[in-house]
């Protein structure tokens, strides 16, 4: 893995912190807690110091797959992580199950390809939705559509033609998995030294495309079920790999959730359409509910937008919103409780015979 040409941030960083060459490598797969680094000359399991365990306020302060650290070697196998470099970019979830959590996917990712398979998994709200992770993350986003050889190609350019009316400014890759067309124009998407990930269900495609990427079968694939019409888990792990135009690419586990966080200005920027309308509503806290003089809700009585983008948009909103209070109720009970403790020691230290 050729990482000489660091991302000019990440240079930036290890040369005002005086960390040496030889001292950085690159996060390349995550397992539970134990990771896999790799710098210019080899490659290693790697733990992390105890100080970056119980410093840690929550999941982001934890080395993810796209990460720049500083390490050293125990032996030719096994390293330490010692530090995390600043992120540039960072694509992350609500973590399943665990209210006001998060979940990390990649880290100092330039590009996220969105996969989206012809047929069932064809979903402008899920893109929507990907769409948000990215542009909360800082992270430019490209849309692929994959298996195009299932239908007719007059079908294809309608598939596309919505995406296009739906979702402004984004460009779409139309790709067959049997026959490779469309892989040179993905192919031209990968610049030297950038970093891509695939986003998407189960099943769409994503590492059947890294494997044409790396010219070899390193990624086991499945097909989508036909029983159930849902994408069967193949990829369990994220993980990066290095093209031979030294471009990298991570492949991500399938995610039937991308739960929303806290990022409100993510939402602005992926309906920018709304945002702009939202400048005209009458009250300057309009909710675009059912506010009178509400441009939104307007807009789509009259047709201008459409009433799924809409839908779609308060649906996200709203759990932007249950989040973040979420987080905001989870920090209040963490710092009663830090008072807590801090009384109970006072209290014991006060009571001590002298």
């Amino acid at each position: 893995m050729n990482t000489t040409k660091l991302p000019e941030k990440i240079a930036e960083f290890a040369a005002i912190n005086n960390v040496p060459d030889a001292e950085i490598a690159r996060v390349i797969a995550v397992h539970k807690e134990r990771y896999v680094v790799q710098n210019d000359n080899a490659v290693f399991k790697a733990e992390i110091t105890g100080n970056i365990r119980y410093t840690a306020q929550s999941s982001a302060d934890f080395p993810t797959v796209g990460d720049w650290v500083r390490f050293t070697k125990m032996d030719d196998e096994n390293a330490i992580i010692l530090e995390l470099f600043p992120r540039f970019s960072l694509l992350e979830r609500q973590a399943v199950g665990k209210h006001g959590e998060i979940q990390l996917i990649a880290s100092n990712v330039d590009v996220a390809f969105i996969v989206q398979s012809v047929g069932h998994d064809f979903n402008l709200n899920r893109l929507e939705r990907y769409l948000a992770a990215c542009n909360a993350g800082n992270i430019n986003a490209v849309m692929v559509l994959s298996k195009t050889d299932l239908i007719p190609e007059s079908e294809c350019k309608e598939l596309i033609s919505e995406v296009n009316k739906r979702i402004k400014n984004i460009k779409t890759i139309a790709l067959s998995n049997e026959s490779e067309q469309g892989l040179d124009l993905l192919r031209n998407e990968l610049k030297s030294y950038k970093t891509y990930c695939f986003l998407g269900s189960s099943g769409v495609g994503k590492s059947t495309i890294i494997n044409h990427l790396l010219n070899r079968e390193i990624m086991e694939t499945q097909s989508i079920s036909e029983s159930t019409n849902k994408g069967r888990h193949t990829t369990s792990h994220r993980e990066l790999f290095v093209l031979e135009n030294k471009s990298v690419v991570i492949d991500t586990p399938g995610m039937r959730e991308l739960g929303i966080t806290d990022s409100s200005e993510a939402l602005e920027v992926t309906f920018d359409d709304i945002s702009e309308l939202a400048q005209d509503c009458k009250f300057s806290d309009c909710t675009h509910n059912n506010e009178a003089g509400c441009a939104v809700i307007e807009a789509v009585e009259s047709g201008e937008l459409s009433e799924e983008a809409y839908e779609n948009y308060m649906k996200l909103k709203r759990e932007q919103e249950h989040f973040s209070s979420t987080v905001y109720e989870k920090r209040q009970r963490d710092k009663e409780f830090g008072k807590m403790i801090k009384s109970v020691l006072k209290e014991k230290k006060q009571s001590k015979p002298r």
